[in-house]
């Protein structure tokens, strides 16, 4: 067993509790045992684990949710488990400290006793950190944009055990780099300090359909989310199982109030929403849990689309989507962008995706091959750029396709702070 001195606790496979700490919440990476786990409950504690694993030449991982498509959050080496590093406070001029071990659901609640909060992500088990360091989508982005739009300063323990503090002023080439390159690529982010927005009240909007005709939906939907007022953010989900007809969902939220929301709508979809009106923006979240499928291994592909899908691209996409089957579960999730998210330039921050109409997901069982058939179909109108959150192993040019014209910058960055690549896995800078 390994000699550290730390204020939080050390799991290795024969201790008392680790199965437990060392799964992420990605089912697909469940089976993942890494040698040692670091529960860390102070900043000297990931000093000391980064030494360790520095000296011993062991792999390490930081976690701070355990979502990651591409199984960043584990390892086989050192896991570095943030999650005692969760603290949120709020300074008077509405600057939120954040521990990098916090998930959004314990963010919103404590912004919320401030009356503030975050354009963020909707999973209440998500990691703050890594939502930030890949850029940050949700239901108030459109407004105030990606969370790494709010960032103002992050503190990193760089790969030498330094801890510094970036921002604007201090050390502005890594704070650039850590908004919207993804996680891991640099040091260990241990809290990070944001610029809040007033926590609104909000109407969400939720519409459930089967035996739609869901090329006049998707088509329609295309032409006229992305251009929606930026307070109104509606996203649309499709579903496929064998025997049943495809669920449409709708749903998003709205800070326009309940009657202008109503009218908006009715310029999409002539057919029965839903609406509840008045919610604080931390309950918003909270009820949209429901719409989240059961947790089980599935593989996601995805694109930016900067122009709408093709009438022949759309009709062949749902056609596969559709086919009879035995089994499997199949998913399409149109995202709109647009709004806050395109009124940053491109190299404003290392999130370079600034001109986009929305996200496409392909979502399916591990061994189905309709995912790729379907994002090679897509990708035939896609804009070639991948959102970093949603890593995937199968593209063939994923620099350009995560960083477009920001990977030179981010290779130097790299360099500069992480010269020998310690902090290296599939597709890293």
């Amino acid at each position: 067993m390994p000699a550290l001195a730390l204020d939080g606790e050390m799991f290795t496979p024969d201790s008392s509790g680790y199965d437990a700490i060392r799964r992420p919440v990605n089912p697909a990476f469940r089976d993942v045992r890494p040698r040692l786990v670091v529960l860390c409950r102070s900043v000297s504690d990931v000093v000391s684990a980064l030494a360790y694993a520095t000296a011993t030449g062991e792999r390490l991982a930081p976690r701070g949710g355990g979502h990651c498509f591409a199984g960043r959050s584990s390892t086989d080496g050192v896991l570095l488990d943030l999650s005692g590093l969760d603290g949120v406070s709020v300074a008077d001029d509405g600057v939120a400290r954040i521990g990098a071990g916090a998930r959004l659901r314990q963010v919103y609640a404590a912004l919320h006793a401030h009356g503030s909060t975050l354009p963020a992500g909707c999973g209440p088990t998500v990691g703050i950190a890594g939502l930030t360091l890949g850029g940050g989508i949700g239901l108030l982005g459109r407004k105030h944009g990606l969370t790494c739009d709010r960032l103002v300063g992050a503190q990193v323990v760089l790969v030498d055990g330094t801890v510094v503090d970036c921002d604007q002023d201090r050390l502005p080439d890594l704070f650039w780099a850590l908004r919207g390159a993804g996680g891991g690529q640099f040091g260990v982010v241990t809290s990070l300090r944001f610029d809040t927005v007033p926590e609104p009240l909000t109407t969400r909007i939720e519409a459930r359909w089967s035996g739609v005709a869901l090329e006049d939906l998707v088509a329609a939907w295309q032409a006229w989310a992305p251009d929606a007022p930026d307070e109104l953010t509606v996203n649309l989900t499709l579903e496929s199982e064998p025997g049943a007809p495809v669920r449409a969902t709708l749903f998003g939220a709205s800070t326009l109030g309940e009657g202008p929301t109503r009218e908006l709508l009715r310029e999409l979809i002539d057919r029965a929403f839903e609406l509840r009106a008045g919610l604080p923006y931390h309950r918003l979240k909270q009820t949209f849990a429901d719409l989240d499928p059961p947790e089980r291994a599935q593989r996601t592909r995805s694109e930016f689309f900067s122009h709408g899908l093709s009438d022949r691209t759309l009709a062949s996409l749902l056609s596969q989507f559709g086919a009879a089957r035995t089994e499997g579960r199949r998913q399409l999730t149109f995202t709109a962008m647009g709004g806050a998210y395109n009124r940053v330039a491109e190299d404003a921050t290392a999130f370079a995706h600034r001109g986009e109409r929305f996200l496409l997901e392909h979502i399916g069982d591990p061994a189905d091959p309709w995912v790729d058939r379907s994002w090679a179909t897509a990708h035939a109108d896609g804009s070639g750029r991948v959102y970093p959150n949603f890593p995937d192993p199968a593209l063939d040019d994923w620099a350009a396709a995560y960083h477009a014209g920001n990977y030179c910058r981010l290779v130097a960055v790299k360099n500069a702070y992480d010269p020998h690549r310690f902090f290296d896995f599939p597709q890293a800078i």
